[in-house]
Formats: C-alpha cells, sequence, structure tokens
C-alpha cells in the first residue's frame, strides 16, 4: 500500500466518481482504475460498490478512508516539518481552545506574531474536553486546558493562575461591598454561562452545601455576553477574574470577594508526549516562557511532572 494509491483512493471517495477523480488528479480513468485495483489486491478488499455506479464506498472502503485521512494529515505534518528545518519565515501554528482559555493567548500570540509576522496562527475553538482527543488526531499542536489529561500521554505546560470572580455592574448594591458571604447572594438574580462544566458543576454544589438557593434566572452562550449584560446592570455573574480583567481595569464592571466561593485555576498548554512539535509550536513555548518571566504571576512557565 502505497500513499499515491491512498491519494487516488481518496480523490475517488470524495469525487464519488472514477472519471471527476481523474480529472482532479490530471490522469486517465483507466489509469485511476488500475490504480485502485492494485490497491484492493493489496489489502485484499472491495473498496467501492461498482454495481452502485455512484463511487459508495464499501464497509472496507469506510474503514481504510479513515486511515487514509490519518496518513495524508501525517504526511502533510512531515512536509510542513522539513519545511521549517531552515527558517521560521514561513509556517503555521495550528492552537485550541475554549471561549475563556483562549484569552491568555491573546497576549502570547501577539507577542509571538511580533517576533514573528510570516507565520500564521489558527486558533481551533471547542470544548476543552474534546482537545485531548483531537490532539491525537494531530488537528493541531498545542491546546489551552484548565485540567491535566492523561500523564503518560500528554505533556503539560501550567502558565497562567486565575480565580472565579463575582462580577456586578457599578451601579449595583453589592457594588461598594468588596467583601460578601455566599448567604447574601441568596436573592440575587445570576447570569449564567449555559455551557455545562466541571466548574459550573462545583459552582452549584457549593451553593447546595451552603444551603443558598442559586437563581439562574437567564443563561448566555458566551461569557463576553453575559459581562455585557451585567455591565447594563443586569443581575450579577461568576466568571473566570481573566476574562473580565480588562472591564475590571476600566471599572465597567466590579468585583466581589465572595470567601466561600475561592476557587482556583491552573490554565495549561497541553501537547503529546510522544510527538514531535514543529519549530513553530517550539518557537511560541519560548515566547510563553518570555512572556511569565516578563509579566511575572500570575503568568508563569511550569513544566508539569509525568508522575
Amino acid at each position: 500500500m502505497e500513499l499515491t494509491q491512498l491519494e487516488t483512493f481518496l480523490a475517488v471517495a470524495e469525487e464519488r466518481s472514477f472519471s471527476r477523480a481523474a480529472v482532479r488528479l490530471h490522469r486517465t480513468q483507466p489509469a485511476v482504475s488500475q490504480v485502485i485495483r492494485k490497491l484492493e489486491a493489496a489489502v485484499g478488499e472491495t473498496l467501492f460498490d461498482r454495481a452502485a455506479r455512484d463511487g459508495s464506498l464499501t464497509a472496507a472502503g469506510v474503514l481504510l478512508r479513515d486511515y487514509a485521512l490519518r496518513l495524508m494529515a501525517l504526511r502533510r505534518e512531515a512536509t510542513s516539518a522539513l519545511g521549517e528545518l531552515k527558517t521560521l519565515e514561513r509556517g503555521t501554528l495550528q492552537l485550541a481552545a475554549n471561549e475563556y482559555t483562549c484569552t491568555y493567548l491573546l497576549p502570547a500570540i501577539d507577542a509571538f506574531r511580533r517576533e514573528f509576522p510570516h507565520i500564521s496562527v489558527a486558533v481551533h475553538r471547542m470544548l476543552a474536553s474534546h482537545i485531548p482527543d483531537e490532539l491525537n488526531l494531530r488537528t493541531f499542536e498545542l491546546g489551552m486546558i484548565s485540567f491535566r489529561p492523561d500523564p503518560a500521554s500528554f505533556r503539560t505546560i501550567a502558565v497562567y493562575g486565575d480565580s472565579l470572580t463575582l462580577i456586578v455592574s457599578p451601579a449595583h448594591p453589592l457594588a461598594g461591598a468588596g467583601r460578601v458571604s455566599i448567604n447574601q447572594l441568596g436573592k440575587e438574580s445570576f447570569i449564567a454561562h449555559n455551557v455545562a462544566s466541571p466548574l459550573r458543576r462545583k459552582v452549584i454544589e457549593t451553593f447546595q452545601r451552603y444551603r443558598t438557593a442559586l437563581n439562574m434566572d437567564i443563561e448566555l452562550p458566551t461569557i463576553e455576553a453575559i459581562k455585557r449584560f451585567v455591565a447594563m446592570g443586569n443581575g450579577v455573574a461568576l466568571v473566570p477574574h481573566l476574562t473580565a480583567a480588562r472591564e475590571l481595569e476600566t471599572g465597567e464592571l466590579v468585583a466581589i470577594h465572595v470567601t466561600e466561593l475561592e476557587m482556583k485555576r491552573v490554565l495549561r498548554l497541553v501537547h503529546r508526549r510522544q510527538g514531535t512539535l514543529s519549530y513553530a509550536a517550539t518557537a511560541f513555548l519560548r515566547t510563553v516562557r518570555t512572556l511569565a518571566q516578563r509579566q511575572g504571576p500570575p503568568f508563569y512557565y511550569h513544566i508539569e511532572k509525568a508522575g
């Protein structure tokens, strides 16, 4: 089985036609058919349902397509890595983060692009719980998460220490309190994030433990929407401090300390332990380390032990 055979196989599968695949590959249809016959002979399975006349895959074809896509991705990764051996004048940095952790990445990407302006950066938005699986599929190189995945499979670097913050508008009655107890929040209207997460569950459990009502009257899909709605004078919200730092600095929002809700979070960069990072990804980690040295806490750079 050769990569060129798999490339032809994928073209036929995607075009659902031997003739269209031939045009795409700049080859004749008989040549494409011959490649597929040799591939089928090599794997010992029929890959296309010839009777269907629409390029439909057999069960064996569907299975091979998944592996072929992964092999093509590996080939692209190898080609990119070889090109980057010479220079960092070109390349792509592929990252993944959710809405929250992406906030940390902004200053890091800003510093990185100032040093390496010719390297493009793509941040894929996804649920943090999906990031380790996508790393294994080599969809991207680095992910931003707030938990530790399997240390035997993934290397994690702690880069930021964050905490949960109660935010209100400057006009809210609690704005001048500075500190309140959780019991004082039983009558407040909470603007909640409607994305399920371990942090949301932990907050709910804390209110239950202190026998205090948690009135989540409004649920919104993004932290940005929650901040804006609270700033307009609607209720209160619990958000990671990092996500509201700018509004707290400008006075658009006010932070209230709640002793019972002291929840610390560590943001981490993660990548496959057995994988080889591209030069772009390695340079990005150097940028993150320099950023931590320059800024100081809550920025830091700590490679977490596997054991």
